[in-house]
């Protein structure tokens, strides 16, 4: 019989051999943090950590370059009717799905069926045009649209393809019919795409861990990462604990400026910071809850805001934004001005509204994102400049989950809403359509309620315009016609800011940024695991 020492000895041992097995599995991993909570359903998920898991999960049939143009991926070409309506695409042979399967056209033919049904996550991007699609054979898939769509190409790249077959053994009982739940339920913890990563765990709380797909059609470099992991967003003590420690490779776009600072100053990490194609911060208004229902009030609040403190102290390197489209976006109007902060010009506009004189009993709410903790100073700041021209601010901390809740109905969403958006493919119409359009209203990225007509035909006349130089001229109608209505204070085209281990991970967007180049990659895919090398031995 063993001893009592040798017997503590013996498992002593074996718990270091085990943490060293560990250890050494996951020492090729690239670690990240984003606010949550995240859905890797790729018909459900649609803001950024969802995006990040989905785009690592999942394949499209065009990919986005980092300029904004795309590139052929699950399809290796393909061709357009005359008339803007038919779009054939020519698949890829030989990818295979995280179960070995082989993907085919009926699983592109499902998975788009799926997302029409479902009508969630990109789904309101594809609606208005999709009327067909059909698997012409086992690699090419047909798409028949109500009406021509310009910038159909670039909307692809949110259109991730599933396999049929393992969604179908994991239906439950739900509301599409003979679908049941559509796999909805096993998809919040597993997958069932093609991409370079696929699921490993799942705590919906906590983390998304997926695994390298060893047989990626797209192929491996060497020192890829093994595995890459989505974390909740901690505090701002514990991001920089992990960083200190190497235990995080690249931080969330959230933390306080005084944080980067901080982490800037840890050997081997630097913090970057770009001005990304599609990123912008918003004070979404409620147009239909008093008193923000009037244009003049809305007025009085933009002219009340404090652009240069936000831009320049707040989130330094950002752009004041030049109305609904961030200025590096394909379609921006050029000719659009600024606000200005003009607090005799925001009492003007406050005495034109029908709220003048009765302020006091029309408190104004404002919500700010408690995963971001430099929102914080921005209330702060229209709460003191606001006071100055009569006008009471409400402000409340809330989750982002929380926030989301809030946007689903006109009453709950609160007047004013603190959030930043992004364009969801590399065009000014992918900003317009998801921020404006009347079919997104009850989601986070319209907290506005505008449900205007003319801003619907607006857009959707725009959309279909084939002609590039024709449809920018509709994109620049409609921005300054928002800007007339005032439904939104645009603050900021946003600088992101994120700090990485640069002593021993190798990422594409530090590079680019080194180098001075445009980055204006769709929410998501700057965290694209595939292109990144990890090189373990230089982890001090």
């Amino acid at each position: 019989m063993y001893s009592k020492s040798i017997f503590r000895k013996l498992l002593v041992g074996t718990l270091i051999f085990v943490s060293i097995i560990i250890f050494a599995k996951y020492e090729s991993i690239i670690r990240t943090t984003e606010d949550w909570p995240t859905y890797i359903d790729p018909a459900v998920g649609s803001d950024f950590s969802d995006c990040i898991a989905i785009v690592n999960l999942y394949d499209s049939l065009v990919f986005p370059n980092h300029d904004g143009t795309v590139r052929p991926h699950l399809a290796t070409h393909w061709k357009v009717s005359p008339d803007g309506k038919v779009w054939t695409f020519y698949l890829r042979k030989g990818v295979k799905f995280h179960s070995g399967r082989e993907l085919t056209a009926e699983d592109v033919v499902f998975s788009t069926k799926r997302l029409l049904t479902m009508g969630e996550g990109f789904a309101y991007l594809f609606e208005p045009f999709i009327e067909d699609v059909v698997a012409l054979d086992k690699y090419t898939v047909q798409f028949g649209l109500k009406k021509p769509c310009g910038p159909f190409l670039s909307m692809l790249v949110r259109l991730y393809i599933l396999d049929k077959e393992e969604v179908l053994k994991h239906i439950q009982s739900g509301p599409y019919g003979k679908y049941g739940d559509y796999g909805r339920k096993w998809l919040l913890e597993h997958d069932a795409g093609s991409g370079p990563y696929m699921v490993e765990e799942v705590k919906m709380e906590e983390y998304v861990l997926m695994k390298k797909f060893d047989d990626w059609w797209g192929g491996w470099e060497p020192n890829a990462p093994e595995y890459f992991k989505e974390m909740a967003t901690a505090d701002p003590v514990t991001i920089r604990t992990l960083v200190a420690k190497r235990e995080l490779e690249i931080t969330d776009e959230l933390q306080p400026m005084e944080s980067y600072e901080a982490m800037a100053k840890i050997p081997g990490v630097k913090v970057i910071r770009f001005v990304p194609g599609g990123m912008n911060l918003n004070v979404m208004m409620n147009t239909k809850k008093p008193p923000t229902d009037d244009v003049h009030f809305r007025r009085a609040l933009a002219y009340a805001t404090d652009y240069e403190t936000v831009a320049k102290k707040i989130f330094p390197g950002s752009l004041v934004a030049r109305g609904p489209v961030p200025q590096t976006l394909p379609g921006h109007d050029p000719t659009i001005k600024p606000w200005e902060f003009n607090l005799e010009k925001a009492r003007e506009e406050l005495k034109k509204s029908k709220y003048w004189g009765k302020l006091d009993k029309y408190p104004v709410t404002l919500s700010w994102c408690a995963e971001v903790p430099e929102e914080e100073k921005i209330a702060l700041m229209l709460q003191a400049n606001f006071a100055k021209i009569g006008v009471k601010l409400e402000i409340t901390r809330k989750p982002f989950g929380s926030m989301i809740a809030d946007a689903q109905s006109i009453e709950t969403t609160p007047n004013l809403s603190l959030i930043f958006v992004a364009a969801h493919y590399m065009e000014a119409g992918g900003m317009l359509a998801t921020r404006y359009h009347s079919k997104s209203t009850g989601t986070w990225e319209q907290c506005e309620w505008l449900m205007d007509p003319e801003i619907d035909r607006m857009i959707e006349d725009a959309l279909a315009t084939v002609d590039r130089e024709e449809r920018f001229k509709k994109y620049y109608a409609i921005q300054r016609r928002l800007v007339e209505l005032c439904p939104t204070i645009w603050l900021i085209d946003r600088a992101e800011t994120r700090a990485y281990q640069a002593e021993y991970v190798y990422w594409p967007v530090a590079e680019w940024v080194k180098k001075g180049e445009k980055i204006a990659l769709p929410l998501g895919y700057g965290l694209y695991a595939h292109d990144m090398k990890v090189f373990p031995e230089k982890r001090k």
